[in-house]
């Protein structure tokens, strides 16, 4: 088992920046990739970044150059910054961690970010 923890979010201006943080902890030997997914009310859960064991990196096409996703070196943290937050980034985001089986499929609580005047 694999048990992943958000933290770092909270509530920020427009133009404002976060950084997001995931602790893994467990059998972390079972995940060799990690992202960052966030999900609005009424809509469905989207990708926002991932970073595979080999460091591909993807981001989700709203992301624009705003946000970085890392990762430590351990394999136990995993970040997420985010600049130039906007209204529409408000949502509660995710930390996903997954390997090669289907069952090695984890997911955090999620931290909420409200971006707001």
């Amino acid at each position: 088992q694999v048990q992943l923890v958000e933290s770092g979010g909270g509530l920020v201006q427009p133009g404002g920046s976060l950084r997001l943080s995931c602790v893994a902890s467990g059998s972390i030997s079972r995940i060799s990739n990690m992202g960052w997914f966030r999900q609005a009310p009424g809509k469905e859960r989207e990708l926002v970044a991932r970073i595979t064991g080999e460091g591909g990196i993807k981001y989700g096409d709203f992301v624009k150059g705003r946000f970085t996703i890392s990762r430590d070196n351990s394999g136990k943290m995993l970040y997420l910054q985010m600049n130039s937050l906007q209204p529409e980034d408000t949502a509660v985001y995710y930390c996903n961690g997954w390997g090669s089986s289907p069952r090695d499929d984890y997911w955090g609580q999620g931290t909420q970010v409200t971006v707001s005047s």
